[in-house]
């Protein structure tokens, strides 16, 4: 990691290369511009690292960001089978997760809890929080060296992921992008998904997925899922007691499982918090900041934030393990 970039992050675990930080050669160029100077270095740092920050550049509308992102050869992505409330800003460009300001957003790779994700993200700082909002990364293959043995083996087999769409989480609709339950049930086929449609119209979905999962480009094993995301344990205690009372266990919004169904135990996901926060990195954004990532090799997240915020994400290179 160069001196600069080493100098202003918030907090780096020992020996992390994250971010890998590219500036223009002179004042104002602009980020577009440069790509075809800057691309093969930003995939080979990308393909290594996991993760770029292009800072200095000109960006001067998101247009432009759209436009760089796509130069790298792959058509941006729609946002399939979300899991948070996003709104399209268009040509494949969405607002970063909108949960509220208080909340974190832990540590996560794009759609690691299916099996099907893009292997490029970028995102965009329109607009830097006043205090806070930052998007700290971490190395997907650090978290997986560094987890428990017993851990990783109880997960070798994959996670299995339980949502439960209506009234206390997206609706289905939004989910999938359409009001039909033939399209639904068309895409669950393609994705390798169980679903039920329950008597109050509603739709439960069950998937086995991935917890450690192969680069299909450079054979690393890395971390990949959501496990600790989507377990109950995410949620507050006073809410957890009163999702479980009204709808059960079974009928909760979200909820992860091992591969065999049984449950996960609340203190193995203590532990993988845990590691997932030793190998976080923190870096203040600012203004027309654009990170790429490999989204396999690098996992991000969201920090709380006063103020307004604005950061936009693209994502490209669809993959699947099915």
């Amino acid at each position: 990691m160069s001196a600069s970039i080493r100098g202003f992050l918030s907090r780096a675990p020992e020996g992390s290369v994250l971010p890998i930080l590219i500036e223009p050669e002179s004042a104002g160029e602009s980020l577009l511009a440069a790509l075809p100077r800057l691309r093969d270095r930003i995939l080979a740092h990308v393909g290594t690292e996991g993760a770029v920050l292009l800072r200095g550049f000109d960006v001067p509308s998101i247009d432009s960001f759209r436009a760089f992102a796509a130069g790298f050869g792959h058509p941006l992505l729609s946002y399939e089978f979300g899991s948070t409330p996003r709104t399209a800003v268009g040509g494949g460009v969405y607002t970063t997760t909108e949960y509220p300001a208080h909340q974190h957003i832990p540590l996560h790779s794009e759609q690691a809890y299916t099996r099907m994700w893009p292997m490029k993200a970028w995102f965009h700082c329109v607009v830097p929080a006043d205090e806070g909002g930052e998007t700290p990364l971490a190395d997907n293959r650090a978290i997986l060296a560094r987890m428990p043995p017993s851990i990783r083996a109880r997960f070798e087999p994959g996670i299995r992921y339980v949502r439960n769409y209506g009234d206390f989480d997206i609706p289905w609709q939004k989910v999938f992008n359409t009001d039909s339950r033939e399209g639904v049930e068309a895409f669950c086929r393609q994705a390798g998904i169980e679903w039920e449609w329950k008597d109050d119209g509603n739709l439960r979905t069950t998937q086995l997925c991935q917890a450690i999962e192969k680069h299909p480009v450079t054979g690393e094993a890395v971390w990949f899922n959501q496990a600790h995301l989507f377990h109950v344990s995410n949620l507050g205690r006073e809410v957890r007691e009163s999702l479980e009372e009204i709808l059960g266990i079974e009928n909760l919004p979200r909820n992860t499982y091992f591969a065999d169904g049984s449950p996960i135990p609340d203190a193995m996901l203590h532990e993988v918090r845990g590691v997932l926060d030793a190998e976080t990195v923190i870096f203040p954004w600012q203004a027309g900041d654009v990170v790429m990532l490999d989204n396999m090799l690098a996992a991000h997240a969201r920090t709380p934030f006063k103020g307004a915020r604005k950061v936009v994400v693209a994502m490209a290179e669809a993959h699947s393990n099915l």
